[in-house]
């Protein structure tokens, strides 16, 4: 596992009615880290979004519906695990979860099922100076997006 990630197992309350799930509590684990944006995106089944990181940004996601390979990849210098990725499913039809990753560590996920509905919490605004952006394919990562999901 990757320093500093966190995928977190969400507990759902069911009843008649529906259900309840929380999401983010930031005043346990996370009571440090501010909260600078709530995003919402939409993306279409098949599209591959990666990679994608910030600088100093963290971030939390969970996916609404739909289903996604995420892909994490360490690119902190320092990082006892730099250069290591974590793969794994998340979505509608799997345990209910959300994962954070941490400033410099990069995302990316291919939609298996779409429509997707994810939401992004971020520590801070969108910053376009904040950004690292590399294309999902970049030889220095090594991952093959077009390959199918490697998590039994």
């Amino acid at each position: 596992m990757i320093n500093g990630v966190i995928i977190k197992e969400l507990v759902t309350h069911t009843d008649e009615r529906g259900f309840f799930r929380e999401l983010f509590r930031f005043s346990e684990e996370f009571e440090k880290i501010s909260v600078g944006q709530l995003s919402h995106s939409l993306v279409k089944e098949n599209v591959i979004k990666a990679w994608h990181g910030h600088k100093k940004q963290s971030q939390w996601n969970y996916v609404v519906s739909g289903k996604i390979k995420v892909v994490l990849y360490d690119n902190r210098l320092k990082s006892s695990t730099y250069r290591e990725t974590v793969e794994f499913l998340i979505g509608d039809d799997e345990k209910p979860r959300a994962y954070y990753f941490p400033p410099e560590v990069l995302h990316g996920y291919k939609c298996l099922k779409g429509p997707l509905h994810i939401i992004y919490v971020t520590s801070g605004v969108y910053d376009l100076s904040d950004e690292i952006r590399i294309p999902h394919d970049d030889p220095d990562v090594g991952y093959d997006w077009l390959a199918g999901p490697s998590i039994k």
